[in-house]
């Protein structure tokens, strides 16, 4: 007579005891990985909002607002090497941690790394024009491609708006597979799986 087991959803993977470190960061350790990575970006985001904020409201001179660090280093907000850091990181962290995400949610997280792809490349181009000491397009300061049509504070602002959206829908269908798609078993992130988990029976 045969027997049959019914598949069970959403069971956690047993962790492989010899995993490397970027597996480990896409299994066991996503979920705390990517709290660490968000909280990054979000303090990054909140220096270009704080910078927004003295521009169009506290009106100050667009060369004197520098969001909270240039409050206290201003040759560090003025240097390009902190802005290609920045987007070097985020373009590595998200390149990282894709593998953690499946289905839509993987979809929508490479849109993000899509998007940071093209804007780590503007700003490759500032940091090259800075270290060398040549402009581009004859411009008296760095300047990247977008940035001959768009100020610089409200292009990058754009930027990291466009990156950051798909970012947070890709993250939200992670937490929360949609119905029929089963998420990443190996990690923690997605929220009410105790809920779901059923014990393998056979009938």
């Amino acid at each position: 007579m045969a027997v049959s087991v019914p598949a069970v959803p959403n069971l956690h993977a047993v962790p492989n005891p010899n995993a490397g470190f970027f597996e480990k960061l896409n299994t066991r350790w996503h979920e705390r990985g990517l709290q660490i990575f968000m909280a990054i970006v979000l303090a990054h985001w909140m220096e270009h909002l704080v910078q927004a904020y003295q521009i169009w409201v506290m009106h100050w001179p667009r060369p004197k607002a520098l969001g909270l660090l240039g409050l206290v280093w201003p040759w560090l907000i003025q240097t390009e090497a902190l802005h290609y850091g920045y987007a070097l990181v985020m373009l590595i962290g998200i390149w990282i941690f894709r593998k953690g995400f499946t289905g839509v949610s993987h979809t929508w997280w490479m849109i993000s790394f899509g998007i940071q792809f093209w804007h780590h490349i503007e700003h490759f181009l500032l940091i090259y024009q800075a270290t060398t000491h040549h402009n581009f397009w004859h411009k008296p300061v760095p300047c990247s491609v977008l940035q001959l049509f768009f100020p610089r504070v409200e292009l990058h602002l754009f930027y990291n708006t466009v990156v950051f959206i798909p970012m947070v829908i890709g993250m939200y269908y992670h937490m929360f597979p949609p119905e029929g798609e089963q998420g990443n078993p190996s990690c923690t992130c997605e929220w009410g799986r105790e809920h779901h988990e059923q014990p393998a029976c056979a009938a």
